[in-house]
């Protein structure tokens, strides 16, 4: 059975989604418990110039930026590890690299 949302490797959308945000979320817990663990919440707001805020709100803040940060490396690590023949490229058939079969030989 396939789901329409499917991609061509047979994995469901969501099961890629949640491939990038569950190891992000685990990651951005550690490092905020390392972060916050060296460096107090009120005194980097009060380095920083900002308002005073609760330490609450600070390591809330600190753990979405980390989460983000993680987010955006996971998806990059998935996006990169593409093979090169996925990827819409219009330069692709010029690229020495890349092992073209007969359907994609470039002429020449």
């Amino acid at each position: 059975m396939t789901n329409s949302s499917s991609t061509e490797q047979g994995i469901p959308t969501i099961q890629r989604v949640i491939s990038v945000f569950w190891p992000s979320f685990l990651t951005a817990g550690i490092a905020t418990i390392l972060f916050f663990t060296a460096f107090d919440p009120d005194a980097l707001a009060a380095a920083a110039g900002y308002p005073p805020i609760s330490r609450l709100a600070g390591y809330s803040i600190g753990f979405f930026a980390f989460w983000l940060l993680t987010a955006t490396s996971c998806a990059l690590t998935c996006y990169f590890r593409k093979p090169v023949d996925q990827i819409d490229c219009p330069y692709i058939e010029e690229c020495p690299f890349v092992e073209h079969d007969e359907t994609t030989k470039p002429n020449g």
